[in-house]
């Protein structure tokens, strides 16, 4: 036993340190290894452990030696994705006309683990400005125009993680600087593309082989003012996002998965997030006029603040089998409700839907069907889903961009598709895996104003068709 032991041992370093070389594939393959040794009883489990430890050493020395990597970098990897996007606004209102656009997004990032349990990682991304923000905090498409002129590229995520606890029964990890969405909700809360800037905690609990229990904890920061600035020298009014959420996932059987959800979302002093202060990407929210502006100019904060409970709920079936699709198919609804404490109106928000099949390998696809409903004051508007919205039209002055607003003057007629809150409709969605690593998505959107807003003339159905070939790497 002992000289198979240490031929294994030595097969399976040389594996490890030609992974250091050629990637990740070898490695797996050293641990392939080990586990047939295992399984055909030439090794025990103990005996196994031990040479995936050594494995993983011989592989980290090599891997520094052939990178230039310090000691505490254990593993570094590079992905990315480009997505190429056709897009259409159908509008049914003769003040305006449909809408079409070639679009793009590329990201690229990298991720560094280390020891003690950290990782630090970054994302770059190419985007359209909003303003003189920055790129879009709820889209990352650049828009193909402007006679081919050189276009942005933005930082989307730059962070650092600790997860110290990370074992059968227990996970725990915190999170700061810029990333993506730690909390579970649809699009109609926030949109996927939201990268939010603060801190997260995340905590999860396996009750059992059955059950699990999840912790979401957000603080982020939605803006920064100077306090000393004289319009306004008061400390603590810096807008922050507040958030907890608990999940309780249950697989009942081999066919049967459920997940509950309840969450709190809370934003503090939403005056400050005014047009002048923050990107007016969406619309829908009842907006106060800006201090010194003219009444009925609605440029200021919100008129309602945000105290939002949510709570969300998905049951999920699985066939043996289905036609054109390979292996066990699964059947999801979901639903989720959102109710706006405070606001005194128009501060609710729910949707439902279901989900056949599930993309994610060649040959694979998914339907999805979802009916919307997001009251204007529901929920802060700059953080749902822009391709979420409907029609808005009047007559305003010239060159303004308060459509949607209610400020109306002598000038322009005109109409046009504008994403946020204010919104109900249909949303179906079909993906398609033609490759691993690329998808096929397309998306259509028929939805209107539920309460027509400002100076909204003619109807304000709106049809909004998204075309996407998307390449991952």
């Amino acid at each position: 036993m002992k000289h198979t032991t240490k031929f294994a041992l030595a097969a399976a370093s040389a594996l490890a340190a030609t992974a250091a070389v050629s990637g990740t594939a070898q490695a797996q393959t050293a641990d392939s290894l080990i586990d047939k040794l295992v399984e055909k009883g030439v090794l025990t489990s103990k005996e196994g452990q031990a040479l995936r430890e050594e494995s993983d050493k011989d592989f980290n020395r090599a891997y520094q030696a052939k990178t230039g990597m310090p000691d505490w970098v254990t593993s570094m990897k590079f992905n990315g994705d480009f997505r190429g996007r056709f897009e259409q606004h159908q509008i049914d209102n003769t003040l305006g006309s449909d809408r079409n656009r070639w679009r793009y997004r590329l990201r690229v990032g990298a991720t560094a683990n280390m020891l003690e349990d950290f990782e630090v990682g970054f994302r770059l991304a190419t985007g359209d400005p909003s303003g003189a923000f920055g790129g879009k905090a709820i889209t990352a498409n650049t828009t193909m125009g402007d006679g081919s002129s050189r276009k942005f590229l933005w930082v989307d995520t730059a962070y650092a993680k600790w997860n110290p606890v990370h074992n059968a029964d227990w996970n725990a990890s915190l999170t700061f600087g810029k990333m993506d969405n730690t909390l579970q909700v649809s699009p109609m809360v926030v949109d996927g593309d939201y990268q939010p800037e603060g801190a997260a905690l995340q905590l999860a609990y396996q009750v059992n082989d059955a059950n699990a229990l999840k912790f979401n904890g957000v603080f982020w920061v939605l803006d920064e003012f100077n306090t000393s600035a004289t319009a306004n020298p008061s400390p603590n009014r810096d807008p922050y996002l507040y958030g907890a959420q608990l999940i309780y996932d249950t697989k009942w059987s081999s066919k049967v998965d459920t997940s509950l959800s309840a969450t709190w979302l809370s934003i503090q002093n939403k005056n400050n997030l005014s047009i002048a202060a923050a990107p007016d990407d969406n619309v829908g929210n009842l907006r106060t006029d800006a201090p010194g502006a003219a009444a009925g100019s609605f440029g200021g904060g919100p008129a309602y603040g945000f105290n939002a409970a949510i709570l969300g709920s998905s049951l999920t079936y699985k066939l043996d089998s289905f036609p054109m699709y390979d292996g066990a198919f699964p059947i999801k609804f979901s639903g989720e409700w959102m109710h706006n404490m405070a606001a005194a109106t128009q501060n609710e928000a729910w949707n439902a839907g279901i989900t056949l099949g599930k993309a994610g390998h060649k040959g694979l696809w998914e339907i999805n069907y979802k009916y919307e409903f997001l009251r204007s004051d529901a929920w802060y508007e700059e953080m749902v889903d822009d391709d979420f919205g409907a029609v808005y039209s009047g007559s305003v002055a010239a060159g303004s961009s308060n459509l949607s607003r209610g400020v109306t003057g002598v000038g322009v007629a005109q109409a046009a598709f504008k994403g946020g809150t204010n919104a109900k409709g249909h949303v179906i969605k079909a993906v398609y895996n033609i490759t691993d690593s690329l998808q096929a998505i397309g998306t259509f959107y028929v939805t209107e104003q539920i309460t027509p807003l400002g100076g909204t003339v003619g109807p304000t159905t709106a049809g909004h068709f998204i075309f996407d070939l998307m390449w991952k790497f």
